[in-house]
């Protein structure tokens, strides 16, 4: 395939990048006689953007839907318990990692829906009947889920980041910058996330433990503890329900203000 053949460049990503041009070349187009990026003043004190330099920071703030997903949501304590339970059972590669991921995304949206619900009500719907401008949306939307990272960040965790900005305290939880809050959210979510997955191998490793012991009591030491711990561990998680326990614990641990 030649380079003059229209597909070579789509192949290249070329064809990506002349497509990411004209997007923006779209949204800065404006009717004759009008500027693209224009800032209204408002009334008190706010300002008003122009449409097209809404759909500008729109595209940009999509570009960054997938890292918010995963920073700023339940998804990642759900899906770090998720592989190390799999650890823990030792069953390898199964569940596969895409059902995993599935997984922990639809249980994320059932333990936000609330959170979501509200940024709907308080945000996009006030917008929409242009009863908000952009601005107030973005800073309406962005309390509840403010009020939800700061209901699972430990005081510790805030404190540590506090300090670390240089700010020697916070009044109010009104006060605290995303910027300082993500990194403790997710601080705070991985030591969690590590605790749950402790409580997880605990059980588990006990099975590993008894049947090492009497494996080697026996004197049978070609024969792998796995192959006989493993059919173990499966049917003690099947006969206690595990992933409906599991699935029930995740959803709990999460304090909804």
């Amino acid at each position: 395939m030649t380079a003059h053949n229209p597909e070579y460049y789509y192949r290249t990503g070329a064809g990506g990048i002349v497509l990411l041009l004209v997007s923006v070349s779209a949204v800065w187009a404006a009717p004759a006689g009008l500027p693209a990026v224009t800032i209204t003043p408002a009334a008190g004190g706010g300002e008003t953007w122009s449409l097209s330099l809404q759909i500008l920071a729109l595209m940009t703030a999509l570009t960054l839907l997938p890292s918010a997903l995963l920073m700023m949501t339940s998804f990642t304590r759900i899906i770090i318990v998720l592989a190390l339970l799999r650890q823990a059972l030792g069953t390898m590669q199964t569940p596969s990692n895409q059902i995993l991921i599935g997984l922990a995304l639809f249980l994320t949206f059932f333990i936000m829906a609330p959170v979501f619900e509200r940024i709907n009500e308080q945000a996009l719907v006030p917008y929409l009947n242009e009863q908000l401008t952009f601005q107030q949306a973005i800073q309406e939307g962005r309390q509840p889920l403010q009020a939800f990272m700061l209901a699972q960040t430990r005081e510790t965790d805030l404190a540590t980041f506090t300090k670390l900005s240089g700010r020697e305290s916070l009044e109010s939880a009104d006060q605290v910058p995303f910027s300082l809050l993500v990194p403790a959210y997710i601080t705070s979510e991985l030591k969690t996330a590590f605790q749950i997955g402790f409580l997880l191998f605990m059980p588990f490793l006990i099975i590993d433990l008894v049947v090492a012991s009497v494996l080697m009591a026996m004197g049978m030491m070609m024969l792998s503890p796995m192959m006989i711990s493993f059919p173990l561990k499966l049917m003690l998680f099947v006969l206690v329900d595990g992933w409906s326990l599991m699935m029930t614990t995740l959803a709990s641990s999460f304090y909804l203000p």
